[in-house]
């Protein structure tokens, strides 16, 4: 059976980071589907906003739908970071990839709250806590991508 794993990706110094990463992008994914099954009190709980959760009470299927949508794209983002670490084969455009999802992180960690306190949607609470999760995420794929730089190129 063919080794799957880049032998120049398996060992490099942004490895711990991005299995990190990948990881808390699972658990997120995770959570999101979580949402999905818990149903109206769920996305109250995890912040969704009363708009989501009350669709969901009624039965509309948009927010099972974006929530699904968000779960899809951290599984890829973990599937990003993952490959970076040399544990799935390399992802096409894997360093630009990287850079992206560590960006949207940080836009999200550092935006959401300025904008929730100027339209107030969710709770400052949510907003701070939300936050604060998020710039974690972006620091463990921005760390892993810049000490796996050289090993991710090409």
């Amino acid at each position: 059976m063919p080794d799957l794993v880049a032998p120049d990706l398996a060992a490099h110094p942004g490895t711990p980071w991005l299995i990190a990463a990948g990881c808390l992008a699972v658990i997120a994914a995770l959570a999101h589907i979580a949402i999905i099954i818990g149903g109206p009190a769920w996305y109250r709980f995890f912040g969704a906003g009363e708009d989501m959760a009350a669709a969901a009470a009624r039965g509309e299927r948009y927010p099972a739908l974006i929530t699904l949508g968000i779960a899809a794209m951290l599984f890829l983002w973990a599937a990003y970071a993952f490959s970076g670490a040399g544990w799935l084969p390399r992802l096409p455009l894997l360093r630009p990839g990287l850079v992206i999802i560590t960006a949207i992180f940080l836009f999200r960690g550092l935006v959401f709250v300025p904008v929730n306190l100027w339209r107030p949607h969710y709770s400052h609470a949510f907003a701070i806590i939300s936050s604060l999760i998020v710039l974690f995420f972006a620091a463990a794929y921005g760390i892993g991508t810049a000490r796996g730089w050289d090993w991710l190129a090409a």
